[in-house]
């Protein structure tokens, strides 16, 4: 039975015969046994195909990824006005009433001129952007509600779907 390998074994003459010779030919010449590695690669036609397998699969994964993203600004966006109007709830108690247009959210960070009650800050860092990077929209007194909290989404727009969708508090 043959073993196959992934070795060869070559017989050369060796330069010094003291060099573990292990066979003598047919003609008196010395000879040592040494191994050859014959490892081969992959041929270029192997890895091509390997590369168009995974440029299948991330052009099927990558927008299902992706879209996920837009998602989560969102979601985001919604958990930062969550977070924003129970601040400014407590604003509404300490005070008596909702910062004016005017002052703003930054009324929640710093005192307002003429506010003896303030007791802030009411947040514990600094006002934030939503996830497209613009202020959020605050209006006292609102038109949905006591106050007006929102954010226009990604296009910075008005009205919209999907990641485009204005985020309210309403």
């Amino acid at each position: 039975m043959k073993q196959v390998s992934n070795t060869e074994e070559t017989w050369v003459e060796p330069i010094n015969c003291a060099l573990s010779c292990r066979g003598v030919s047919h003609d008196g010449k010395h000879f040592m046994k040494i191994r050859v590695n014959t490892v081969r690669g992959f041929t270029l036609l192997e890895l091509l195909v390997v590369m168009a397998i995974i440029g299948l699969l991330a052009a099927y994964v990558g927008p299902k990824y992706f879209s996920q993203v837009g998602k989560s600004e969102v979601k985001m966006a919604q958990a930062q006005i969550d977070s924003l109007e129970k601040a400014l709830h407590q604003y509404r108690l300490d005070v008596g009433s909702y910062p004016t247009t005017e002052q703003g959210l930054s009324a929640l960070i710093t005192a307002p001129g003429n506010t003896p009650k303030w007791n802030g800050p009411y947040l514990s860092k600094r006002l934030p952007d939503d996830p497209w990077g613009r202020p959020y929209q605050y209006k006292y007194p609102g038109t949905q509600g006591d106050f007006d909290l929102f954010s226009f989404g990604k296009d910075g727009q008005p009205g919209g779907s999907g990641e485009d969708v204005d985020i309210t508090n309403w």
